[in-house]
């Protein structure tokens, strides 16, 4: 179990995607969103607020009734599902959950708690929302893809469960799974923002790093097949570059040659480190 707090990290990150770990949050977590969401319901009642008690963009000059405010937050969601062509992968639209629930958890949203409670439980019992590739309307980030996901938060539309497609409400009957209920701005809260191309950003970035991993040991086994000195990746040389990126592919050549008998020994230190967290994923 990895406890959240609104600051998660590559390794968890990759941990939750690939190591299929479940999540919980600190209280603190929800004391910061508890609060910003009293703030927001005190101030709204006597503010105009952009997407609260007025219209969308162009529309943001007209004032939304208050008897109004609610169901323009369910219009927003489902008129902007609408995405076409590819379904996204699972793996794609669950780093898309993480990114989206890290962003809320930072307590700056004004969404209800109960936000939180459904993503986590999402994650944890691995349903994910039917997500399109297609579909936007060029700003305020990923609209349509996040709507999708949105849809679903209200018990609406399809996600994937257990391999398979089936509708929202039928799943959310077999797990006992309450969607939530519109309170004040949850609407344009989940769907305004990068989430979906953070988390496909991310995955890419997890699948980069480990690919370079593979070839740093690819290229000290090579140098131990031409059994090649150990000057080349020394600390003493590399520390005198200002490029760290070599500075960590050089420790990384270093930690696995370190018991070698085959390299040619330079007289070189072969433990020196730079102190900087190389980043490793167990596979």
């Amino acid at each position: 179990m990895i406890t959240l707090k609104g600051d998660l990290d590559i390794q968890n990150f990759y941990k939750i995607l690939h190591k299929n770990i479940s999540i919980n949050v600190e209280n603190s977590v929800f004391r910061r969103v508890d609060e910003c969401f009293d703030f927001l319901n005190k101030i709204s009642k006597n503010n105009i607020i952009y997407g609260v008690n007025t219209g969308f963009g162009p529309m943001a000059q007209y004032r939304i009734k208050d008897g109004d405010r609610i169901q323009l937050q369910y219009n927003l969601i489902r008129s902007h599902a609408s995405g076409t062509g590819n379904i996204m992968k699972p793996i794609f639209v669950k780093a898309a959950m993480l990114a989206r629930l890290n962003a809320l958890m930072l307590g700056y949203s004004g969404v209800h708690r109960s936000v939180i409670e459904l993503l986590i439980k999402l994650i944890n019992k691995n349903i994910f929302p039917l997500i399109y590739h297609h579909g936007g309307v060029g700003a305020s980030g990923d609209l349509v893809q996040l709507a999708h996901l949105a849809l679903v938060l209200i018990g609406e539309g399809e996600v994937f469960y257990k391999g398979e497609r089936q509708l929202t409400k039928k799943v959310f009957e077999l797990e006992n799974i309450k969607p939530i209920s519109i309170k004040i701005r949850e609407g344009i809260a989940l769907m305004n923002g990068t989430s979906v191309m953070n988390g496909i950003g991310i995955i890419n970035v997890i699948n980069a790093r480990k690919l370079l991993l593979r070839m740093v040991s690819c290229s000290s086994a090579i140098n131990e097949i031409v059994k090649s000195s150990n000057e080349h990746f020394s600390f003493e040389l590399n520390k005198t570059k200002q490029h760290i990126g070599q500075r960590k592919i050089a420790e990384l050549i270093r930690l696995h040659l370190k018991d070698s008998i085959l390299i040619k020994n330079g007289n070189h230190n072969l433990n020196g480190s730079d102190k900087d967290n190389i980043l490793k994923f167990d596979e």
